[in-house]
Order: C-alpha cells, then structure tokens, then sequence
C-alpha cells in the first residue's frame, strides 16, 4: 500500500511539473523571410506582405493568440527557430526528410511544383529524365540552402555551373542580366515574382513540373521544435478551420488564380 501512494505521488508530481512549465501560446512569434514574392515580401512602406504573411496571420487568430513576425534571412532560419528566436516558421518551408531529423512540421498549407525558367527561345522543351542533358554546361541560379539547390546538385549535368543567392529575387536580377542560364524554384514564386512583372517578360517555363517527394516533399508546412508538440496540433487544427470557414480560399484569390493547396 505504501508503494502505490509513494507511486501515485510521484505521478501527481510529475503532472503538476508538466502543468508548470507549460507554454502559454497567447502570443506567438512567427519567422518569416520577407524576399520571397508573392509569398512574403516587403512593401515600399516597409510592411510584410504576401500570402505566407497573411495565411501566418489568419492561422494565429485561429488559435486565438496574438502573432509577431520576426523577418529572418533564409540562410539561418532553422538555426534561429531552434535558438528560441521565433517558435514557428511561415515561409514557403517545403516539408523533407532531411528538415524533419531537425524540427517538427505541421501539415502542408500549399502544395505546388518546382519549374525551370529561360530566356524565350534559348531552349528546346525537355522532359524529368533529359534534365541532365538539358542543363549541362549551364549556369543555374537557386536560392541557397533550399530543395531546388539540392535538386540541382544532384540532377544536374556534366559542367552544370550552380549558382547560389541568398534570395530569390538575387537570382532574378541575375537573371535578368545573363549572368545565368536559367533559374530552378517553385513554379508560383517564379511567374508572380518575375514572368508576371515588366523584367521578366522575355521569359518563360521550361521543362516539366518537379513534384518528386525526395527532393520537394510533401508540400510547405510550418516548422516548430519538436518538443512544441502542442504548437503543431493548434496550428494543424487552425489550417483546417481557415480551410472550412472561407479564410484561407479569400487569402488564396488574392493573389493565385488557381487552388494552391494542391490534392
């Protein structure tokens, strides 16, 4: 007898140092990169904008918390989550083996592929399997640090010089200036941030859409710690009320013409 109260004691210990220290979430910081159009971008009034910020706001109203935005460089964005600088990340982040061994992620919010883009008329179309014929001995921008880079490491061909920005937009003014053949990222980012806009209208597509899960994942999803267990179910829990109630398709036509969310 004295063992179980010893041993129910020790339980309701360990319940209330649980309850201790767990995390208020009335307010919640969110990182964001902020150079990643239409997805997330500064205005020139200096605010953040873009369906990442919009969807990060209305996800956290969902929860019934208040939300920071912390702008962080793409470089160092895991490495500050995990610092404790923000507890989540909206930013386009592509769900991958590779990031789960780090951090923890909800379920995508968007799903949509990855595309070459050229020069109007400088190539002939191609298919998945001739993408090392079609970029051999060519200069290919990606973003730092992201599954386009590693794609491109990986798929590229013979004398493929890869060339890396720390933003996106580096890689079109790069672009747009010859100084790269052609440019790998996702599809939706490339025609709002560049084919859609005066210096990229001598551009185009090119190749298929990239879609394979062991370099893009299943979709973009929000990074948490992996000790933040909670975190992820409320904003898991948010994504399915904004999806139910309207809010996230009235986000959605404000800046696609498609169902960005995919299957």
């Amino acid at each position: 007898m004295k063992r179980l109260i010893l041993l129910l004691l020790l339980v309701v210990i360990a319940l209330a140092a649980t309850s201790a220290v767990a995390k208020d979430w009335s307010k919640v910081r969110v990182g964001v990169e902020g150079a990643y159009p239409p997805f997330s971008y500064v205005t020139p009034g200096g605010e953040l904008a873009g369906f990442d910020i919009d969807i990060a706001k209305a996800l956290v109203e969902a929860m019934g918390a208040e939300i920071t935005l912390v702008p962080q460089d793409w470089d160092g964005i895991i490495t500050a989550l995990l610092a404790k600088k923000y507890d989540a990340i909206i930013a386009s982040m592509s769900i991958t083996e590779e990031r789960k061994k780090k951090v923890a992620f909800t379920n995508k919010y968007y799903n949509t592929p990855a595309k070459f883009v050229c020069k109007k008329g400088t190539m002939q179309e191609f298919t998945r399997e001739q993408v090392a014929e079609a970029t051999a001995g060519k200069k290919i921008g990606v973003q730092r640090a992201t599954i386009h880079d590693n794609f491109i490491t990986d798929n590229g061909g013979e004398g493929v010089e890869i060339k890396r920005y720390a933003t996106q937009d580096e890689a079109y003014m790069d672009l747009a200036a010859g100084r790269v053949d052609m440019l790998l990222a996702d599809s939706v980012a490339i025609d709002g941030g560049f084919l859609k806009k005066p210096e990229g209208q001598d551009y185009q597509f090119i190749g298929p859409d990239l879609t394979e899960k062991k370099y893009f994942g299943e979709g973009a999803g929000i990074a948490i710690r992996k000790k933040d267990t909670d975190l992820v179910e409320m904003f898991n829990k948010a994504i399915v009320q904004i999806r139910a109630d309207g809010t996230y398709e009235a986000i959605q036509n404000k800046y696609f013409d498609f169902n960005v969310y995919g299957e």
